[in-house]
């Protein structure tokens, strides 16, 4: 019982997060006091019970020997502190900002698209849904007919829901959010995917998941209800039938969740920890030329713009020290607002990634556009990434001529000492090179393999700074 009888009243227990045994206390105490409370903890399990006696017309507690175990239950201690505003408890700032923190999710390191989840068609999915529904039999012992098809009726359905149901909410869980990304990953989805269109096909799966549980459990439900085995094995058809339905209309945001996986998992991957060269320029300079050279990369190599159609990692191997490279979309003269997404990429490799600058500038002609308008754009970048460490490459030297190139759009009276200094030399130190004709291949490389030192030692450097921070004071 939950009272016990003292002075002619019943006193009943009072209990916290635990349970305990009655002694001679609990007769004399208020069980609501804090010295009871206090006084009972430190109670032994084996404890005084006290009962009633038969014997005599007046009722009087018998001590009596009983075995009652201690137990404690407590599903989460309290950690927190509060302080008193206004009258109020509140919680501690400090409490909160702790709990936001373990509740946010840590922005991920690069190499996130290697870690997606491999998307079967949506075709085989429902297939292989269909197949295991139809392998599940009724529960066995029931006798009647009826029971039975109603029973084998409800299985089948809810088991093709489950089937469907599972890998849907499973390419949801392990589909990163964008927002915790690293921000070079991040921009890649967008730049690459449509800004808006990753969590677009997320949100198509997750409202086609809900749409085949909720119409799977109705025909289960109503399959369970039939009053004869007819009617069951009616609505058995119609379940599937309709279940079938929906995932045949919806389910191509499957097969589009398997695109996306096939276009991020194809990404180049990036080591924050390796130190990597950038080559950056107008576009059909001879980047590509430079990285088949200098790396393992092998770009399309072709004589019009925009050869390179996205972002191509290779690797270089110098003085037995491994780095990396990568080849970028050109950069036309024109503002931020009304770059392609191709010239976005090359901006956010920049922005995002550590890297040095290997800088091309081709002043023959050939690449199309005129050293002027290289100059505008070399300027532009030069001083918005003015923190990268940098290299100048003029490109196709065997082709210069003794007289710069002057396009029919450029001002020939211009008065700009510099602008016409690069027309003929390109920018100061920039290093002249032939991969036709081999000429200054030898020293590229040398003077790469030294910029790609520096660009270590400052990523060590910047290592070092942030394990500092995070040392406790």
């Amino acid at each position: 019982e939950n009272r016990y009888f003292v002075k002619g009243h019943y006193h009943y227990r009072q209990s916290l997060f635990f349970s305990w045994g009655y002694s001679e206390l609990s007769a004399k105490r208020d069980m609501s006091g804090t010295s009871g409370l206090l006084q009972l903890w430190q109670l032994p399990s084996s404890s005084l019970f006290f009962g009633r006696s038969k014997l005599s017309k007046g009722l009087y507690l018998v001590p009596v020997r009983v075995l009652y175990p201690m137990s404690c239950f407590c599903k989460q201690m309290q950690t927190t502190t509060y302080a008193i505003a206004k009258g109020s408890y509140v919680s501690n700032p400090q409490n909160q900002q702790e709990n936001k923190e373990k509740l946010t999710p840590k922005v991920e390191n690069v190499g996130a698209f290697q870690k997606l989840p491999m998307v079967m068609p949506s075709v085989d999915i429902l297939h292989s849904a269909l197949r295991k529904a139809r392998r599940v039999s009724p529960t066995k012992g029931i006798a009647n007919a009826a029971k039975r098809e109603r029973n084998k009726g409800a299985k089948q359905l809810d088991a093709l829901m489950k089937e469907l149901a599972v890998p849907l909410r499973t390419y949801k869980e392990n589909f990163p959010n964008k927002k915790y990304l690293h921000p070079y990953e991040r921009s890649l989805i967008e730049l690459t995917l449509g800004d808006g269109n990753y969590e677009d096909v997320l949100g198509k799966l997750e409202a086609l998941r809900k749409k085949v549980v909720s119409v799977g459990k109705e025909h289960a439900s109503l399959c369970a209800k039939s009053l004869s085995k007819r009617e069951a094995e009616e609505r058995l058809n119609e379940g599937l039938k309709r279940i079938e339905e929906i995932f045949d209309g919806d389910g191509k945001a499957v097969d589009e969740l398997l695109n996306i996986a096939k276009t991020l998992r194809a990404m180049p991957v990036v080591d924050l920890e390796t130190p990597t060269l950038c080559l950056v320029g107008a576009p059909n300079v001879g980047k590509s030329s430079l990285v088949r050279v200098l790396s393992t990369g092998k770009p399309e190599i072709c004589n019009y713009p925009f050869t390179t159609r996205g972002i191509l990692m290779g690797h270089i191997n110098l003085s037995y020290q491994n780095f990396q490279v990568t080849d970028t979309p050109g950069i036309l003269r024109r503002s931020d607002e009304e770059r392609n997404n191709l010239e976005k990429l090359t901006l956010a490799v920049l922005t995002h990634l550590p890297t040095a600058v290997l800088y091309v500038h081709d002043l023959s002609g050939e690449c199309g556009m005129s050293p002027s308008d290289q100059f505008v754009i070399y300027k532009e970048m030069r001083e918005r990434f003015s923190s990268h460490i940098w290299l100048d490459v003029v490109s196709k030297c065997d082709l210069l001529q003794a007289s710069p190139v002057i396009f029919a759009t450029d001002d020939c009276n211009v008065d700009n000492f510099e602008l016409v200094r690069y027309r003929k030399m390109g920018p100061d130190g920039a290093l002249n090179v032939s991969v036709k004709n081999e000429i200054g291949l030898h020293e590229l490389k040398k003077r790469v393999y030294e910029l790609l030192v520096s660009q270590s030692e400052r990523i060590k450097n910047q290592k070092s700074k942030e394990e500092e921070l995070e040392v406790p004071s």
